[in-house]
């Protein structure tokens, strides 16, 4: 079914300063990668008047009876329907050079541009989101839905509610009511608050304000030889990208410096930390942009070392250093701290002995001749193990007590795991596939984790950095674990 009705009557230019187009999309679910559009619904709007649109999509897989019995669209209905592949020509002349308008436009405008780049074509649009902009008009108000903004303002849906065009023509309505009850400037000066449209500095391509997504993620600012000037996370990464280029900021010496701006996007936080350690570590390509699939970090630092608690005699346990270059961490058993040089990993264990109490020279920091004293009993913190006034044993289990909160984890899992991890509008679904403390990928369906998967063994590093995360992640137990079958490095 393709409607296609004729414009009204003009429309003034205080209704439409520029082309606008109301956007409503129905879906077979929430999440991007996996889930189609099932129909379009549009009002496009400019001096000429309002021109209505609608189309049902071909999803090319089968419903759900949750969406069929929200949407009223069954398989019946798509079966003959135009695919997206047919339609994208004709919507993409309709979209470009609007600003589209859309209820939770992150989700319609994801929806589009996921659609668009399955086909090779990279849609960018400038977007207004009607939740936001009832939010900044009408402050003293809790709730934001459609439903209840309709209610609200005494509208009713003309038509069917959870069908595309009812609900663009139900935006459309909502636009029309605001301006009978504000001033023109007031709606004007919330929209640009929204929208978004700082003036960048010249090096920077211009496109960056279409491409930033509302999500989470991680961005970086790079010099024009790529080096790093600024990495950070965000629970939204449009806003507070452009934060940065508002005027009070932008003859800052940040601003002058940075030429290209990488980002990728994530479901939550955890994400978010990935990518910002992985742009820190990542040299910006050509284009200002980055994709949000995860990339391994392969580096690790020359001098990444750990202290090994290895038994010489009964009861008698020392610590030895030991190197990420020789030994795998992610394997390895009785680790004790991360160090980024032999010299740290020593002033650490100096530090310690001090604390406790322990013997410097059975700690091997010292070397003194047999029966003679270290320098710490001289100076009255050692308990005496060097010279036979405490017991080996004694000092060994000293020795594990100090140093127990540092003891590096072993895997607490038989194989491969994946990370669940959702955001909060259900829209986006990161698996972060991961195998003895290493990041093997963060992907997007249950194909590519089986792929990934059946590439067998990662010859990737033991990450410090990586290991902390994925650590403190798995100890709050805030995202399913979902064990895979288990493959050895």
């Amino acid at each position: 079914m393709l409607a296609d009705t004729p414009a009204q009557q003009p429309v003034n230019a205080i209704l439409a300063p520029e082309p606008l187009i109301f956007v409503d999309l129905e879906t077979s679910g929430a999440n991007f990668a996996n889930d189609r559009i099932i129909e379009v619904g549009l009002i496009e709007v400019d001096a000429n008047g309002a021109h209505e649109w609608s189309v049902l999509v071909n999803p090319e897989t089968p419903l759900s009876s949750f969406i069929t019995g929200l949407t009223g669209i069954d398989d019946a209905m798509l079966r003959s329907a135009p695919t997206f592949r047919q339609l994208a020509p004709a919507l993409l002349d309709r979209l470009r050079g609007r600003l589209l308008i859309a209820h939770n436009a992150r989700f319609d405008y994801g929806f589009l541009k996921s659609e668009f780049a399955r086909l090779g074509v990279d849609f960018r649009a400038s977007s207004l989101c009607t939740v936001k902009l009832s939010r900044k008009l009408f402050p003293e108000h809790h709730r934001h839905s459609l439903d209840t903004l309709m209610m609200r303002h005494g509208l009713r849906i003309a038509g069917t509610r959870h069908r595309a065009l009812a609900d663009a023509r139900a935006l459309w309505d909502l636009w029309r009511c605001w301006h009978r009850q504000l001033p023109a400037a007031t709606i004007e000066s919330a929209v640009a608050a929204i929208v978004g449209r700082p003036e960048l500095p010249p090096q920077i391509d211009p496109a960056l304000i279409d491409d930033l997504p509302e999500a989470a993620g991680a961005y970086a600012f790079y010099g024009r030889d790529g080096r790093l000037l600024l990495s950070r996370r965000s629970s939204n990464l449009r806003q507070q990208v452009l934060a940065h280029f508002t005027p009070d900021k932008r003859d800052t010496a940040l601003i002058r410096d940075t030429w290209q701006i990488g980002w990728r996007a994530a479901a939550g936080e955890f994400g978010a930390r990935l990518r910002q350690l992985e742009l820190s570590h990542s040299i910006p390509e050509a284009s200002p942009t980055v994709g949000d699939h995860a990339v391994q970090r392969h580096t690790v630092a020359n001098g990444l070392c750990s202290w090994q608690l290895r038994q010489q005699a009964q009861g008698d346990f020392r610590p030895q250093l030991v190197f990420a270059e020789d030994i795998d961490f992610a394997l390895a058993d009785d680790l004790f701290g991360l160090y980024p040089t032999r010299r740290e990993a020593l002033r650490s264990l100096r530090t310690l002995a001090d604390a406790h109490r322990l013997c410097h020279r059975q700690l091997g920091l010292e070397e003194t001749g047999p029966g003679e004293a270290c320098t710490s009993y001289r100076q009255k913190n050692c308990r005496g193990v060097c010279i036979g006034k405490e017991g080996v044993g004694l000092h060994s289990a000293r020795l594990l007590t100090a140093l127990a909160k540092f003891r590096i984890r072993t895997w607490p899992y038989q194989g491969a795991v994946v990370l669940i991890e959702r955001d909060e509008f259900g829209m986006r679904e990161d698996l972060h596939l991961i195998d003895r403390w290493r990041l093997l990928g963060t992907l997007h369906s249950e194909e590519a984790v089986q792929a990934c998967l059946g590439d067998g063994p990662t010859a990737s590093r033991f990450d410090p950095d990586i290991y902390r995360l994925i650590d403190k992640v798995l100890q709050a137990g805030k995202l399913r674990v979902r064990p895979c079958p288990g493959f050895s490095p």
